[in-house]
């Protein structure tokens, strides 16, 4: 499911790919539903492509949502992004990936993870996993 969730830089939020044209992608905001153009010169990353820095090997985006997911009993996320300081994102991130990398995470990658678990909760994609496809 995350193969199609994007995130733009630049622009606030993750949109869900609606179509390919010419050039650019039809995307639209999982926060309020409008639809936009993006072009080539757009930096753009699926959420499939997303991984997170721990100590030992990157661990993929699908797998960090998850476990915020079983912290949280599928819903949205107990702290509050806007008003919590780095030692409080940094215990939330413990809890919920106890291996991460403490050097190379920083604060704003913290909130940036909890906001988009919240903006997929709300938006109601709640399986994150990959699935597997099958040959034919």
């Amino acid at each position: 499911m995350l193969k199609n969730i994007l995130s733009i830089t630049g622009k606030p939020g993750l949109y869900k790919l609606v179509s390919r044209g010419n050039n650019m992608l039809i995307v639209e905001s999982l926060v309020d539903g409008k639809r936009m153009p993006t072009y080539a010169r757009d930096k753009i990353v699926s959420l499939a492509d997303v991984s997170m820095f721990t100590n030992a090997d990157d661990i993929a985006l699908w797998q960090v949502l998850e476990n915020i997911k079983k912290h949280e009993d599928g819903k949205p996320a107990s702290i509050d992004t806007k008003k919590a300081d780095k030692k409080e994102l940094a215990d939330y991130m413990t809890i919920v990936l106890p291996d991460w990398d403490h050097d190379r995470v920083y604060p704003s990658d913290i909130r940036k993870l909890v906001q988009w678990y919240n903006i997929l909760i709300n938006a109601k994609i709640t399986e994150f996993e990959p699935k597997e496809e099958v040959a034919s």
